[in-house]
Formats: C-alpha cells, sequence, structure tokens
C-alpha cells in the first residue's frame, strides 16, 4: 500500500514539473500558424534565399519574391541577425515553413509611416515621376504623392499663363532628385500616402521667418510675376524667404496686369504688412506717398478736366486725370438719357472731358461726369502730378465700385 502511494505521489510531481514546464515554455511550444508573425535568427542568407532559425519550432526559409525587402531592416541581413517574418504555410515539400519578409516588411513599413505621420518628423522623398497633379513619390520604398499645391515656395511650378504642358515639364525636372518632406496621410488599409514638402519647409523656415516683423522694410529680387502679384525672394543666402506682393499692394494706381509694371529680376524695396506661418505679405505701396493726401490742392469740385479711359464696366467708367489719380464716371453721369450700351459712349483710350462732382481722399474715390460738359472746352486746366504712388479713385457719390 505504502509502495503504491509513493508511486503515485512521484507520478504527480511530474506531472506537476511538465505543467510547470509547458506553463513556462507556452511561447516557444505554440505553433504558428499562416499569416502570424514570427521572430527567429539568420541562419543563412542567399540572394534569393534566406533560411532562419524559429525557436522551439524549426527552420523556416524565405524565397525568391517574398524576400523582396520593402523595409530597410531587410537589407544586407547576416548570419546570427534577428529577423521577423510572415507565416505562409506551416510546412513545405522539405518540411521547413515557408515564410515572407513582403509582408512583414510591408507591415514594419507602414507602421513607421505612421509613426512618422505622428511625429511630424522630417524624411526624404525620392522623386520618381511626375503628372499634372504633382510628383510621384517613394518613402521608405512605399510609393506615395507630392500633390503640387505641397511644394515648397522654391519648387512650386510658377508659370506665365498657367501653361499646363510647361508645368509638367518643370515637375518632371524634379525626377531622380529628393525632397525633405513630412507625411499628412498614412493609410495601410487604402495604401494612401501624401507627403508635403512645404510642411517640412515650414518648420525648417521657422527660426529664419522669426526674425522678421510685420513693418520690416527689406530687399529683394522679384522671382516671379503672376496675374495676381509678384513674389519676391529675400534675406541672407541660403534663408529661401519669400514674400508675396499682392497686386493691390504694388503701388497706389490701378494696375490690371504686373508683368506691365514690375518684371522678374527686378530688385525692389518693401515693407512686410503681413506674417502667417511660412506666408510672408510685402508692399511697395506702403513705402510710397499716397498722393491722395494731396488731391484737393490738385483737383476742386466742379473743375472741368480731361481724362482717359482706362476701362469700361456696365456701371461706369474707370477714368486716369494723371498717372496718380483715377475716378470714376458712373452710368448715371454720363447722359441725360438712358445708356443701352456703355461702349456707344466711350471706349477704352478714349480721352474725354469731365467735370470732377466729389472728392473724397480719405477712401480715394473722385466722382466724373459727362452731363453737360461741353467738348474740348475746360474752364479749369488740370495740373500735372506731383507725387508718386497712386491708388484706385472711385466716388462716394453714387457709391459704387469696381
Amino acid at each position: 500500500m505504502a509502495s503504491k502511494l509513493k508511486k503515485n505521489l512521484k507520478e504527480e510531481v511530474k506531472t506537476s514539473k511538465l505543467a510547470q514546464l509547458l506553463t513556462e515554455n507556452e511561447g516557444l511550444l505554440k505553433v504558428p500558424q499562416a499569416g502570424e508573425l514570427v521572430k527567429g535568427t539568420v541562419i543563412s542568407a542567399a540572394n534569393k534565399e534566406v533560411q532562419i532559425d524559429i525557436p522551439g519550432w524549426g527552420t523556416g526559409v524565405i524565397r525568391g519574391r517574398e524576400t523582396y525587402l520593402e523595409s530597410p531592416d531587410y537589407a544586407n541581413l547576416e548570419q546570427g541577425q534577428e529577423v521577423e517574418a510572415t507565416v505562409l504555410e506551416t510546412e513545405n515539400e522539405n518540411g521547413q515553413a515557408e515564410l515572407s519578409f513582403r509582408f512583414a516588411g510591408h507591415k514594419k513599413v507602414w507602421d513607421s509611416l505612421t509613426e512618422l505621420l505622428k511625429s511630424g518628423a522630417i524624411v526624404e522623398a525620392e522623386i520618381v515621376d511626375a503628372n499634372r497633379g504633382g510628383l510621384l513619390i517613394k518613402v521608405n520604398r512605399i510609393p506615395g504623392f507630392l500633390p503640387v499645391s505641397q511644394l515648397s515656395p522654391e519648387h512650386y511650378p510658377r508659370v506665365p499663363g498657367g501653361d499646363k504642358t510647361k508645368i509638367l515639364d518643370k515637375l518632371k525636372s524634379y525626377v531622380k532628385t529628393k525632397f525633405p518632406v513630412k507625411v499628412i496621410t498614412a493609410d495601410e488599409t487604402e495604401e494612401k500616402l501624401i507627403v508635403s514638402e512645404k510642411a517640412a519647409w515650414e518648420e525648417q523656415q521657422h527660426s529664419t521667418i522669426s526674425q522678421y516683423q510685420k513693418g520690416d522694410v527689406i530687399k529683394g529680387k522679384v522671382t516671379a510675376v503672376t496675374d495676381f502679384g509678384a513674389f519676391v525672394k529675400f534675406g541672407a543666402e541660403g534663408d529661401n524667404l519669400e514674400g508675396l506682393i499682392h497686386i493691390s499692394e504694388l503701388a497706389w494706381q490701378r494696375i490690371d496686369d504686373p508683368k506691365e509694371f514690375i518684371k522678374v529680376g527686378q530688385e525692389v524695396e518693401a515693407r512686410i504688412i503681413n506674417v502667417e506661418g511660412s506666408k510672408i505679405f510685402l508692399s511697395t505701396k506702403a513705402l510710397q506717398q499716397d498722393p491722395w493726401t494731396s488731391v484737393k490742392e490738385r483737383y476742386t469740385v466742379g473743375q472741368q478736366v480731361t481724362g482717359k479711359v482706362l476701362k469700361t464696366n456696365p456701371f461706369g467708367l474707370f477714368v486716369e486725370l494723371d498717372p496718380d489719380i483715377h475716378g470714376l464716371a458712373h452710368i448715371s453721369e454720363l447722359s441725360d438719357k438712358p445708356i443701352e450700351n456703355i461702349s456707344d459712349i466711350a471706349k477704352p483710350g478714349d480721352t474725354l472731358d469731365f467735370t470732377i462732382i466729389s472728392i473724397e481722399p480719405e477712401n480715394h474715390r473722385l466722382g466724373l461726369s459727362l452731363k453737360g460738359v461741353t467738348a474740348g472746352q475746360k474752364t479749369t486746366e488740370a495740373p500735372a502730378a506731383a507725387t508718386t504712388g497712386a491708388a484706385e479713385a472711385e466716388p462716394a457719390v453714387p457709391e459704387v465700385k469696381e
């Protein structure tokens, strides 16, 4: 009886130790399933085959296209190096586990891109191609897109007239180069990667831009002229700072086409009128004397003057009295009779006699009238312009703006 109890006790101890061993080594004894990620040590690495030792399980092999290395972690593998791979099959024809670096690497790279999105860190993007919407790029071997709107000021394709062919040519010139970028979209499910060079540039330029404040006067060179204004590069060499002079800030007088007023390569002096993040807004007009401060010394209400029609609109004529002062002749002041077509009264380039009916220096407005004016006769000659700089002139009565 005692002998039987002793035997049973030994069996219980053995069972207890085995259970403990199984519990402590559960991870080693578990057989991975297809699709799972496993860790192992490189046994050998050839061009198209890598063998790894998977502790507690056996040998796994990565062959052919499954050795495609999207992640840099799998480049230049050495014996004894620890790696991760995805299980394709638990046993192949040789009794080995069939593994893949391709899936494991894909996952690791997307994880790294997601981390870049969260951290906002700057990374290099390789430019591989271009289309009219932007640049096709690769970050850590994952294809993505860099939209035109997300290019830095240095690389943004400012093409006169917006010629799409020339824009594409400019974008294609960046192929095979690398841009510092920030990841702004990283969606592994849709395999959608979008990056921004502008965001990276803004961060790099933050300390430089912070040296400038509203009201500062800068000297720079015009780098591009568009329909809405001119871009000016300024600052020390390497700063790559660029500001915009909007068409309304180029001069006091009316400007229809900035290209007729300012040229690429021209040296200019301008005042910073606003800074919004990486956007710097400039004004050359702010450094010019406002000609409207002395307009009443040059013109008076009731005075007859000669003016050149600059532009016609359904509501009236914009008229140049001198290079600095422009006025508006509202349609109601053009004739005592109904007007069906304003071009029957005047066309751009025509010179006519007008009567000044209102002057508002503070609003840069001057009202003109054709009513009751005898062509070719003026009671008072308009004096010559005495100041530089100008603004578009419009009357207060009637209050109509272009």
